[in-house]
């Protein structure tokens, strides 16, 4: 099996160089010094041609094998656990991403921030933390942003050094190098698990409420405009995939990212993702560009992963001339200001209208805000579900349905408060109910929330 992918030469005699010329260093080299001896020496004996040729599977066995009758073979004073640990760390190194996949395995770690090749930091339950990890130099920690890079089929270096990418598991990634980082490459990477977390979670975790969750069911299912906006790392992506579950079947759905990570709940989904332009500073692909082309792909809903420019104008129209239904996530701190971030990405198209013109338009084509947030603490909430009702003078009418009121910090830091209906009535009630809808009588009467249970036969159509 040796004999598919390593050269002839690479039996023991050819590693005896290596045990003599290391064996008396032996105590002075560190585990990552000897990781990087074994994983040069394992590289060198492999035939490459061959090797990619073999299935995965088997070429990592082959790898695990061969890497450990390296270090069998060396005199080193590594017990058991070291070797063990050594060997686990060469093959993360030749088919992972390195020193980080330990926290990729790791379920309950969610940001991963690389700071330079000596610096990275973990966020665990809402909270950053310094680990003791680190790769062995920047060329390490870049080879592994580029091998990003190329599985995504894009491109990172001195000409082109910011990356927007993702992983297998649709975790996203961003990477920036010299000259723009100053003191070595810088990576982030915004952590989804392999199954998104569905409502039931989100309900789990106090995240909404059983009333605002059947609320927000209704309106997907009877097809109402909806903006998801919220601030860095509130859970825009997260809630966007749960809504998502209760899309009727049958109905063709189309996603457009920046870099694919939604991992909508249901079959009949068309995917597209921009592309950035090549060397030559031609062929570029952008969000506004997929938009207009999916119209002509016969979509019932279109999912925008998020507006960040000219592409709100084309969405904003879309919503309002046959797509009903559409979603879409946008950054901004309250209800109010995501308004008024729509009003100025659509200024910024050069457009030549007026304000007034630009906000009869978000008022016909929006429905409801569901605005998220990161409280004291690192806490994820829904801090508010809003209604848009109309113009009324030069100003967008919109009221909340519901909303969470922090009423304080407990000894650990954290925020405290409850949810609440606000007592007021949606005007989409009518609509909702002429499409099936059904809710209790006491739904939306002013009153602390505090039922965390799913909806499981409410809500839905009659």
């Amino acid at each position: 099996m040796a004999s598919q992918f390593l050269h002839p030469t690479s039996g023991s005699a050819g590693t005896g160089a290596l045990t003599n010329g290391t064996a008396r260093a032996a105590v002075r080299m560190s585990s990552q010094q000897i990781r990087s001896a074994i994983h040069q020496r394992l590289l060198a004996t492999m035939d490459l041609a061959a090797a990619r040729k073999l299935p995965m599977e088997q070429l990592f066995e082959e790898c695990s094998r061969q890497a450990d009758r390296l270090l069998a073979e060396q005199s080193w004073p590594l017990t058991a656990l070291e070797r063990k640990q050594i060997l686990h760390e060469i093959l993360d190194d030749i088919f992972g991403l390195g020193p980080l996949e330990q926290f990729l395995r790791d379920p309950t770690v969610g940001d991963i921030l690389i700071n330079g090749a000596k610096t990275i930091y973990i966020e665990r339950q809402g909270r950053l933390e310094r680990t003791k990890v680190s790769f062995g130099d920047d060329k390490q920690l870049v080879d592994v942003i580029r091998r990003i890079a190329n599985s995504v089929g894009r491109r990172i270096d001195e000409a082109s050094p910011m990356l927007d990418a993702r992983l297998p598991d649709g975790s996203r990634v961003n990477a920036i190098i010299p000259p723009l980082a100053l003191d070595g490459p810088v990576m982030s990477i915004r952590r989804f698990g392999a199954s998104p977390i569905g409502i039931e979670q989100l309900l789990e975790l106090r995240t909404l409420t059983r009333e605002m969750a059947q609320f927000l069911q209704s309106c997907v299912r009877c097809k109402i405009n909806m903006l998801v906006a919220g601030g860095t790392g509130c859970g825009k992506t997260t809630i966007l995939n749960a809504l998502s579950r209760w899309i009727p079947e049958g109905e063709r759905v189309i996603t457009i990212e920046d870099a694919a990570e939604l991992q909508l709940q249901r079959e009949h989904v068309v995917r597209l993702e921009t592309r950035p332009a090549n060397v030559e500073g031609k062929g570029q692909v952008n969000q506004r560009d997929l938009l207009r082309n999916s119209l002509r792909m016969r979509p019932d809903r279109i999912i925008l992963g998020e507006v960040r420019g000219a592409e709100v104008l084309d969405m904003l129209q879309a919503m309002n001339t046959g797509h009903e239904g559409s979603l879409t996530t946008l950054h901004a701190n309250q209800s109010r200001d995501a308004l008024q971030r729509i009003e100025s990405m659509v200024l910024m198209t050069g457009l030549s209208t007026t304000v007034k013109a630009i906000r009869q338009q978000v008022a016909a084509s929006l429905n409801v805000i569901v605005q998220l947030g990161r409280l004291v603490g690192g806490a994820r909430k829904m801090i508010s579900i809003s209604e848009i009702t109309g113009m009324e003078a030069d100003v967008i009418c919109m009221h909340e349905i519901f909303r969470f009121r922090q009423t304080g910090v407990d000894e650990k830091g954290a925020a405290q408060g409850h949810f609440e209906a606000c007592g007021v009535v949606p005007q989409i009630l009518k609509t909702l109910r002429e499409r099936g809808a059904q809710f209790p009588n006491d739904m939306f009467q002013a009153r602390v929330l505090d039922d965390f249970t799913y909806p499981a036969a409410e809500g839905k159509h009659g």
